[in-house]
């Protein structure tokens, strides 16, 4: 769509309530031009500008950090324009906030209507018309400064009118992105619709754009425009001369030779204008209070106008507008090449930017400034006809899934793909499948928690990433976190501010300062709610996946922090965690042990041990050592598993470098490990999916997570001295229930060596299960075939297989494993309390009984097949 100069003349009447004027405008500089009609009821606009740029002579801030370039502060700013706090039916919805090359900065937003300014208000109803008219701007004025925002950019280019009178607020967010016009060079609003005290240098004052809205309103009113032949400053010197004037409408009536018509207006409106047009902002009134005035009666008791809902296509009545602007991204869509179209952004080499001369004290004489760089107030117009055109072979009953089965929803030709996860993610129909989907279940939570955690399971849509990991760990806000107190000083202080500045600082969002101060409010509050625990280092990574996703939500972050940490890290965050990290990372290297016993030996050897590179890993759940992208294809999964899930990506980053762990010794692995190198995130969540899904939940057991139930009598549950001596075990532990549920669901996956003598063995013994008498193994030679077992090599090492050592001496059992995983013997186990643990008084084994077996099994889920 091409936007060019033209001019228009005043519509008439009868041309507004024809809706001609609606058939489609482009704008620039507040001019409307004849463009395409367009398919969708509402459009999207573009429009962009250029941060300020610091000063050459100032590189560090006061904490000698880099200064943070003012696009980045005006992206994090305008993030708060994005949120569902700040949607109402008088605002224009912004889309998105894109930060280009040279402190560009590009917004996206709706657009409704026509402007103000190129629509003429007929001679019928017209006072009434005005007064429906500034109700609806009072009312998004008092929307704004409930959510603490003011406009300041309030004038008739700005204020959109539909075919029925009703109105949208447009770019109302500039004056807060840009911090009140500190990060641009320009100035923001009309001087002829500013209020005097912001003139004088007023900045926060809400009811500056109530005399903006009386301005608009008197000129509507005296069918002119005010000061239009005056110079910039001649207005400025206008505006101020009304200071010492009582009643300013009537002034600038003379002033414009509209005195008659200002006193034919109607009383109600008069006195209204005259009201917001009050030079001491203390007398004029507040937006909320105008609203309540008895003049807007009529407007109140009237039903409120519908803003051109008439027309709309299937994809508006089922999907948002940022959820249509994320699938026309998918489709395609680019929005710096739109501008690149059309000329709003220009390529120029960069060597006419090289200053042309540098003197010693540091300052430089360069170029003029291009002229591309000047703002530019034009709009363009995003086209979504190849998205259209995508969506028009989908059913409308697509717009509407009905899910009967979750298995056979998922197995659909629709969600069955064996693509992966990254082009999953960028499939514009797939993820509008996964959208109309996520709406549903989304509207119905909590009680469709079960449902959702089946749909995540095969992915999460970006767009919903944030909501559905909420959803996934039980939050529901409470208004918790609006009570804990975020602003006493605490002795954490210090600590916090060293540590906001070095987190995920090459992400735009949380290197902004916006990002800081929402960070630091979510730290400071897990410490106020957790007395108990003290803040470590680290915290800070756990927190920015949750605050990034939810920028605009500090509550729903803060509530997936809350239940986060106690489900995966608990007693971590202890002023003396040592017990819980040392118990922690014994069972992971019992883990690489039980599943890469190669590698687990050769790091053994070399006494390169979990403490010296997998704390950082376990303490961040892997958020210090990844960039947010991979952390959240990461969690994905983690947050669907239990407490052990982290290990098994532990196991799976190690899979990844054993070829280079394997050839390397002790400095060798400090230095890998000190600089990870590049994982594939997609092999890793898939590794430790298979690894999770494989291994008997027994054997990941820890006495200090947090467990939901207590242990019954066939679980592990370890004393104090079981728990010393596990610590100094490397090999894991089964219990009785997971034995029981391997020989059920496994029984060609699981092999159980009895290494008791043979006498006991004959007497009792588990079927199926090998004697490999204990005195007879010489520990000395780590080969199968010196067992003198026929077929034990083959037995042991077809499909992936679970070997369970079962005997009575605990001592023995642990040095036949380490037989096993010195012979290279993967999955290998030892069964808690030994055969004493299945063995009954009456001579017989639990596991024989058949009646046992049947009313355990009942209260047994069934162990998934390990695939490689």
């Amino acid at each position: 769509m091409k936007v060019t100069n033209a001019s228009t003349e005043r519509r008439t009447a009868s041309e507004y309530q024809s809706g001609s004027i609606f058939r489609g405008c482009s704008v620039e500089s507040g001019t409307v031009v004849p463009m395409a009609p367009s398919k969708l009821n509402y459009r999207i606009s573009v429009l962009t500008f250029f941060a300020k740029a610091h000063p050459n002579d100032e590189c560090c801030g006061t904490n000698g950090l880099p200064l943070t370039p003012n696009s980045i502060g005006i992206f994090g700013r305008a993030q708060l324009l994005k949120s569902d706090a700040l949607r109402h039916e008088n605002l224009c919805t912004y889309l998105d906030a894109i930060r280009g090359k040279h402190e560009r900065t590009i917004i996206v937003q709706e657009y409704v209507g026509c402007p103000l300014s190129e629509t003429f208000i007929g001679e019928n109803n017209k006072q009434e018309t005005l007064l429906r008219i500034g109700y609806q701007v009072l009312s998004a004025l008092a929307h704004l400064n409930r959510c603490g925002l003011v406009c300041r950019n309030l004038d008739p280019s700005n204020v959109m009118v539909s075919r029925d009178f009703g109105v949208k607020l447009y770019n109302y967010g500039l004056y807060h992105m840009t911090c009140g016009g500190r990060y641009v060079s320009f100035p923001i609003g009309n001087v002829r619709y500013l209020a005097p005290e912001v003139l004088l240098g007023s900045r926060e004052n809400v009811k500056s754009d109530v005399w903006s809205l009386g301005i608009m309103l008197a000129e509507l009113a005296l069918c002119c425009t005010f000061w239009e032949s005056l110079k910039l400053s001649q207005i400025i010197r206008k505006v101020l001369s009304l200071v010492n004037t009582q009643n300013v409408f009537e002034k600038i009536a003379r002033e414009h030779g509209r005195l008659e018509l200002y006193e034919s207006m109607d009383a109600g409106l008069r006195r209204m204008v005259e009201a917001f047009l009050t030079i001491s902002p203390r007398k004029r009134p507040l937006a909320k209070d105008a609203l309540e005035d008895p003049v807007f009666d009529f407007v109140r008791l009237s039903s409120t106008p519908t803003h051109d809902t008439g027309g709309l296509t299937l994809v508006e009545k089922h999907l948002t507008l940022a959820q249509l602007y994320y699938l026309w991204q998918l489709a395609g869509g680019d929005v710096q090449q739109e501008l690149k179209k059309e000329g709003l952004i220009k390529s120029e080499a960069p060597i006419l930017s090289l200053p042309n001369l540098v003197m010693l004290n540091g300052k430089s004489i360069s170029p003029p400034k291009s002229q591309s760089f000047l703002h530019d107030n034009r709009i363009i117009f995003l086209n979504f006809n190849t998205l259209l055109e995508r969506l028009s072979a989908i059913p409308e009953e697509d717009y509407l899934p009905l899910i009967y089965s979750t298995d056979a929803y998922l197995e659909s030709p629709i969600f069955k793909t064996d693509l992966p996860l990254v082009i999953r993610e960028r499939d514009m129909l797939y993820q509008f499948h996964r959208i109309v989907l996520l709406n549903t279940l989304l509207q119905g939570y909590p009680y469709t928690h079960d449902l959702l955690r089946s749909f995540a399971a095969k992915d999460i849509p970006p767009l919903f990433r944030g909501q559905v990991w909420a959803c996934l760990l039980g939050v529901v806000e409470n208004g918790m976190y609006e009570r804990l107190d975020k602003c006493s000083p605490t002795h954490t202080d210090r600590q916090i501010e060293v540590d906001i500045p070095r987190c995920h600082q090459y992400n735009e969002l949380l290197s902004a300062p916006e990002g800081h101060s929402k960070l630091k409010r979510l730290l400071k509050a897990w410490v106020s709610a957790h007395p108990q625990y003290v803040y470590w280092q680290g915290l800070d990574s756990l927190t920015a996946p949750f605050l990034y996703l939810n920028f605009n939500n500090e509550e729903r972050a803060f509530l997936s922090l809350y239940k986060f940490i106690p489900k995966y890290l608990h007693l971590f965050f202890l002023k003396d965690n040592s017990s819980i990290i040392k118990e922690y990372l014994v069972k992971f290297f019992q883990l690489i042990f039980f599943h890469e016993p190669a590698l687990a030996k050769h790091l053994h050897g070399i006494n390169f041990i979990p403490e010296l590179y997998a704390i950082p890993w376990f303490l961040t759940m892997f958020s210090h050592v990844f960039p947010l992208h991979k952390i959240f294809h990461l969690w994905d999964k983690l947050i669907l598993g239990d407490n052990s899930y982290p290990l098994f990506i532990g196991i799976a980053i190690l899979k990844q470098l054993k070829s280079t762990l394997l050839k390397s010794g002790f400095n060798e692995c400090i230095l890998l490990f000190s600089d990870l190198p590049d994982i594939v995130i997609e092999s890793c969540v898939n590794d430790s999916e298979s690894m999770y899904q494989f291994t008997p939940k027994s054997i990941t057991y820890r006495k200090y997570a947090l467990h939901d139930e207590g242990p019954e009598e066939f679980d592990l549950n370890y004393t104090e001295t079981d728990l010393c001596e596990v610590q100094a075990e490397l090999h894991p532990r089964i219990s009785v229930y997971d034995l029981i549920r391997l020989l059920r669901d496994r029984p060609a996956s699981t092999a159980i060596l009895d290494i008791r003598s043979s006498l006991d063995y004959r007497k009792a013994a588990i079927e199926n299960s090998i004697n490999v008498p204990f005195s007879s193994v010489s520990l000395k030679e780590p080969r199968l075939d010196a067992l003198n077992v026929p077929r034990l090599e083959a037995y042991l090492r077809r499909q992936p297989t679970i070997t369970v050592i079962v005997s009575v001496s605990h001592e023995n059992a642990m040095l036949f494993a380490k037989f096993l995983v010195d012979s290279d013997v993967p999955y290998v186990t030892v069964l808690h309390r030994g055969f004493e643990a299945i063995y009954r008084t009456d001579d017989k084994l639990m596991l024989q009984t058949f009646d046992y077996i049947n009313t355990l099994a009942k209260h047994l889920t069934p162990i998934t097949s390990f695939v490689e």
